[in-house]
């Protein structure tokens, strides 16, 4: 955050008006154009950069004076900091139709770069980047003139190579990879000089420069890379330490464009038997194509970097720069193997040790990524079994530092990235999936768009249920999660376990309590257990119930229904008919233990109502294979009230699908027994009772019962009586006072006009037949989709023609 100074001075700079803006840019050109602009100048320059890099939009400038600012920049007689503030003022006003400038003809290695980041922030126009790419690379291959260096030029490279791969020849890349291969490989093992400051203190005789040391103090006795430790640096110190932060971009784009030349397909044949288990051959550095010599310095570049990480460093900068130059090394050498199989074996034998060095220190967690990246891509080239690898980054690693942000990023990306192979080549990546929504239900929001990508490789027949129970119990995952945070931070004399005759008050006593010890085991479990019931949850849910307010558990409950409606997306691709039932009885039985989140069971009623009709639709011939489950979830009043919307869904389905035409052994008895069990639950919804006592229920859910039973009562013809009476009473029903008091008016209307088009619609019963129980073939047709369609306004077609539109107040 800004100091009150800062943001006022910042308000100042947003608000300059274009006039007072062009005002005092005139003023500037006048200190610019005098003998010598000094510290006004200075100040003045400063003032205009805030200005035009304040705001969102671009600013205009004065043609006239930005050529001058460029006239500027490019004069001998200016200081350093005139020339850095012209740049940065060009940069942040950026296109400019009024530049001259042109990196050609320029030799000084400063003014080049600097004149170099100015017309690469022109547009992405192809030439341009591509004409300072060819006088990057022209200053680089000749001698640099003394006093000179490179190092200016390579981060202007990197932009190059960023924006336009293309504008370099082969025979460029090659002059670059040479140098490249040189600065990393050959820089000074010598401190550097300091400068001297030209006080009246200063000493003329300067003491000889040491050795540099590593990051533990010990004197470095092998070449220099980024970890190598000094008070000063030489140039080729820094071109190496810049050549390296390049290095992978350069191998990606580069690295592997051999120039092709002509080889015996006997050659050929023995270098396919022996490229991927035996190393380089032993052909002197100098003589080898640029690119593979490159690669070759490259690898011990890297090699060194992982023995130097293994020192004990003085500073934490240093440890934390071991760390992140470990990450890359081990990047970079996974990248040259691709590159030339014949460093993979040398490579998995290095990265083994690597790992059982470094796989039990948690601070090391990063390094494991790609580590593993590795021995994907080459295990099988190295004929290495990697699964213990594999194993442990993804079972402790997200068990111990799920709470990461970074990390837990990382891991994410990379298990999607890789989703595709790890379903393949290893078992272990399914298995581990109670681990990886560890991640998920502590950093939900970054990590949502991440899963919805990752869950479809982790979805299969054996995981299906399991992963339904994990979605639908993500908000307790993460208040147990919280809960074991809290418990490791506690003092070892609170950690005791609790008495076991007492019965826990608070989660935190339950995880300590012996009763509860296997359902936080569960909960919180490193892989998948499918044997293991999660009923047993019930009594823990409950408790964690006072944990539903926090923000993260909140935060997770409102991914659960993106998830769950993706889950169902992909299930229903391989589901068969014994898992599309076992899901659907799951559904039923799990709306009931759900974590009491605010709005949260609200919308995973909306979705798994929804889906239940997609599973119903998927496989009809559930409707007679559970009937016991659903005529029980269907015949408990307080479903009506308490899950309403899963309730109509599945009345409407038992309406659609309850039928012979989908289902052969749909017989008249089972349909008695839905008749009978739903006209009874409507009975009870509808019966008038004193008006102190009467319930309100959903309309929705009254409609669908009474469109439903006219579905029976059209298949089964001698039900058409009793749905007929029950119809033709739903008028002294929504007249009831008692009822009128507690339905609105429309609902009401709407209730009394669907029972007497329904009513109406079995006064013809051939009509009502073919409306409801179309042949099978016949519903899957355009015309009968249509009728369905179309269905609300024939009904009121048919009222219009068999009765005058029902009133709704008596007389």
């Amino acid at each position: 955050m800004f100091t009150v100074a800062a943001e006022s001075f910042l308000k100042q700079a947003r608000e300059i008006q274009e006039e007072e803006l062009q005002r005092f840019s005139a003023h500037l050109a006048a200190l610019l154009q005098g003998p010598e602009p000094g510290p006004e100048a200075v100040d003045c320059l400063q003032r205009l950069h805030l200005a035009v890099a304040a705001t969102k939009y671009p600013r205009k400038l004065d043609g006239e004076f930005v050529e001058l600012l460029q006239k500027v920049l490019c004069s001998p007689r200016c200081t350093e900091q005139i020339q850095l503030l012209c740049t940065a003022i060009l940069r942040e006003t950026s296109p400019c139709n009024d530049l001259i400038l042109s990196c050609d003809g320029i030799q000084d290695t400063k003014l080049l770069s600097l004149v170099s980041s100015i017309l690469l922030v022109q547009g992405n126009k192809k030439a341009g980047v591509s004409a300072v790419g060819q006088r990057i690379v022209k200053v680089l291959e000749r001698r640099l003139p003394e006093g000179q260096s490179a190092r200016y030029l390579l981060p202007v490279l990197s932009n190059v190579i960023s924006l336009s791969p293309d504008s370099l020849t082969e025979e460029q890349t090659n002059v670059v990879s040479k140098k490249i291969a040189d600065w990393l490989r050959y820089a000074s093992i010598q401190q550097g000089i300091a400068q001297p400051s030209g006080g009246f203190f200063s000493n003329p005789r300067t003491r000889q420069p040491g050795p540099v040391t590593e990051v533990d103090g010990a004197v470095a006795t092998d070449f220099f890379t980024v970890l190598s430790v000094g008070q000063y640096y030489t140039q080729d110190q820094w071109l190496n330490v810049q050549a390296f932060s390049m290095l992978r971009h350069w191998l990606l784009c580069y690295g592997d464009k051999e120039l092709k030349t002509p080889k015996s397909d006997e050659t050929l044949g023995m270098e396919r038997s022996v490229t991927s288990v035996v190393p380089t051959t032993s052909t002197p550095s100098r003589l080898l194509p640029p690119k593979e010599r490159l690669r070759e310095k490259a690898f011990e570049y890297c090699q060194r970097l992982i023995e130097q990480s293994n020192r004990r460093p003085l500073k934490k900068d240093d440890g934390d720069l071991q760390k992140a130059c470990l990450i890359e090394a081990v990047t970079i050498m996974d990248i040259i193997c691709k590159q030339d199989s014949s460093y993979v074996y040398r490579t998995a034998s290095f990265l083994k040790v690597l790992h059982g060095r470094i796989c039990g220190d948690a601070t090391h967690a990063r390094a494991l990524l790609p580590i593993a990246q590795f021995f994907l891509n080459h295990s099988k080239t190295a004929a290495v079994d990697s699964d213990a690898i594999y194993r442990h980054l993804l079972t402790d690693i997200p068990a111990q530092l799920f709470h990461s942000p970074s990390l837990a990023f990382e891991f994410v990306q990379f298990c999607k990235d890789n989703s595709q192979v790890f379903t393949v080549t290893s078992s272990i990546f399914r298995q581990s999936f109670p681990n990886l929504f560890k991640f998920l239900a502590w950093n939900s929001p970054p990590l949502i768009s991440e899963f919805v990508d990752l869950l479809p490789f982790l979805l299969d027949a054996g995981t299906a249920v399991e992963i339904f129970h994990l979605l639908l119990d993500l908000p307790c995952l993460t208040a147990a999660l919280d809960i074991q945070l809290r418990s490791a931070a506690l003092p070892s004399s609170e950690r005791a376990v609790s008495d076991p005759a007492v019965k826990p008050a608070t989660p935190q006593e339950a995880f300590r309590h012996p009763l509860y010890k296997s359902m936080f085991q569960y909960l919180l479990r490193s892989k998948s257990t499918p044997e293991d019931a999660p009923e047993r949850l019930v009594p823990l849910r409950q408790l964690l119930g006072s944990l539903a307010s926090s923000p993260r558990v909140m935060q997770c409950a409102e991914t659960v229904p993106v998830l769950l409606e993706l889950f169902f997306r992909v299930v229903a691709e391989f589901a068969d008919g014994p898992l599309i039932n076992q899901l659907v009885v799951l559904l039923l039985r799990r709306s009931d233990e759900l974590l009491e989140v605010p709005a949260f069971r609200e919308e995973v009623y909306r979705v798994l109502s929804s889906q239940l009709v997609m599973l119903c639709k998927l496989h009809p011939a559930l409707v007679v294979e559970l009937s016991t489950e659903i005529l029980e979830f269907t015949g408990t009043v307080s479903n009506i009230q308490n899950k309403e919307v899963i309730f109509s869904h599945l009345v409407w389905a038992i309406g659609e699908y309850m039928s012979v035409s989908y289902d052969k052994r749909c017989t008249v008895e089972q349909i008695s027994r839905f008749f009978e069990t739903l006209e009874a639950m409507l009975f009870e919804i509808t019966q008038l009772r004193p008006l102190a006592s009467t319930p309100s229920y959903a309309p929705r859910a009254i409609s669908v019962l009474m469109a439903t039973l006219t579905k029976f009562a059209a298949r089964s013809q001698d039900l058409i009586p009793r749905v007929s009476m029950f119809l033709s009473k739903m008028r002294t029903f929504v007249q009831s006072p008692a009822v009128t008091s507690v339905y609105c008016q429309e609902d009401l209307e709407q209730i009394l006009i669907r029972a007497t088009e329904l009513m109406n619609l079995l006064k013809m019963p051939s009509v009502a037949q073919f409306v409801f129980t179309p042949p099978v073939d016949v519903a899957r047709t355009r015309f009968q989709r249509e009728v369905q369609d179309s269905l609300p306004f024939a009904l009121r077609i048919v009222t219009h023609l068999l009765e005058p539109a029902p009133s709704f107040m008596p007389g």
